[in-house]
């Protein structure tokens, strides 16, 4: 895959993959919070799994990662990761709670968590819904996991799992906007071997 040509056009159908896709995870985003929310364009790329964490900034970032596996007609898994502080304010306003800053990772409550984890399987599933939606794939998701620690040990952990995937990853970087409030995740699309020919045959781009 990564000795695949990969021309303009290509890219551009990668690109506007994910822009419906993430339009359609800002939309279950408003449905939750029942805000208005905004969407900058994303930043689409494709690269090799060992660069996506030169893309998320510090490597000892606290963030938190919902891993869901897909199933179906394009196996693979997709990862959304948002920085710990969005994920704890997202969890807070829909629980309309209230917290005094600098609260350790540790300190979370199992309802919060929860709530993340679910934050993170609707914007995601909701991306998927998109991308099944736009290629007629069928496409099934698994129960999400999820994990609240630094950037690096999040994406080093999954990353030896994935290996046995794929090397290539879709990289999506995405900031909704609620008022002043920016919230800005990451969408790692980890597609099996194959999986990347069968979404550009669906698409009707001839990716050889």
């Amino acid at each position: 895959m990564i000795g695949m040509k990969i021309n303009d056009f290509y890219m551009d159908v990668l690109k506007e993959t994910g822009n419906i896709g993430a339009g359609n995870a800002a939309t279950a985003l408003a449905k939750l919070l029942k805000k208005k929310i905004t969407m900058d364009v994303p930043k689409v790329k494709i690269m090799v799994f060992s660069k996506v964490s030169e893309l998320m900034g510090s490597a000892e970032e606290p963030v938190a990662g919902v891993l869901i596996k897909i199933l179906g007609d394009l196996p693979g898994y997709i990862l959304f990761i948002m920085e710990y502080k969005t994920a704890l304010a997202l969890a807070d306003n829909i629980l309309m709670m209230n917290r005094v800053t600098g609260v350790d990772l540790g300190e979370l409550k199992n309802i919060e968590i929860s709530v993340i984890k679910e934050v993170g399987n609707i914007v995601a599933g909701s991306y998927l819904s998109a991308l099944a939606s736009l290629t007629g794939l069928r496409v099934r998701t698994s129960v999400p996991g999820i994990a609240i620690d630094m950037a690096g040990a999040i994406l080093s952990v999954p990353a030896i799992e994935y290996g046995k995937v794929s090397d290539v990853v879709l990289y999506i970087e995405t900031k909704f906007s609620e008022g002043t409030a920016d919230i800005k995740g990451h969408f790692i699309l980890v597609p099996a071997l194959e999986s990347f020919e069968i979404l550009m045959k669906a698409l009707g781009v001839d990716s050889k």
